[in-house]
């Protein structure tokens, strides 16, 4: 299955290890989701990456997480929301820590969000609940559902996509 926003070439990838890259806990499979979402938050000049952030790159790197949320109309949609960020839809958010306050923030998560950093957090404490060494990236769509205040939920809903729905389907994924 292909990831729904097509790779960047070579020549575009940044060589930069995310701050979490060493954690074997977090997958490889969400490496290059993080590297992503950092570069993100770079070119939108954000301080932080933020749980829109690592959604849009999930999608972009990860087919399972596509799968979960569907496709047809709201997935151009939720697209679309997304690549509007930095043109638009999203600019209140700069300057703005995300901390929806519902989970307690985690230490050692220099440049994420208190919001990202507990997804990430999250995905990591699902994936061992299962038994799995890592997080894979449906773990982290979990993880961003899993709190209704976060940036990424508000991109979903305004993309028509239920957050509810979208934690059933993630449970029901074996992977």
């Amino acid at each position: 299955m292909q990831p729904c926003i097509p790779r960047r070439s070579a020549g575009e990838q940044d060589a930069r290890r995310p701050d979490h890259a060493d954690d074997d806990r977090l997958g490889p499979g969400l490496v290059p989701v993080v590297s992503g979402a950092r570069r993100r938050a770079l070119r939108d000049g954000d301080r932080q990456i933020d749980t829109a952030h690592l959604l849009h790159s999930l999608l972009e790197h990860d087919p399972e997480a596509c799968a979960v949320l569907g496709d047809g109309p709201r997935m151009a949609r939720l697209l679309g929301y997304l690549v509007q960020r930095s043109i638009g839809y999203g600019l209140r958010w700069q300057g703005a820590v995300e901390d929806s306050g519902a989970v307690p923030a985690v230490g050692g998560a220099a440049g994420f969000s208190p919001s990202a950093a507990a997804a990430i957090e999250y995905a990591r404490d699902r994936a061992a609940r299962r038994g799995a060494t890592g997080a894979c990236g449906v773990d982290l769509l979990a993880a961003l559902v899993a709190d209704p205040g976060v940036r990424a939920v508000e991109v979903l809903a305004r993309a028509g996509v239920d957050r509810g729905t979208v934690l059933a389907r993630a449970d029901a994924h074996t992977g």
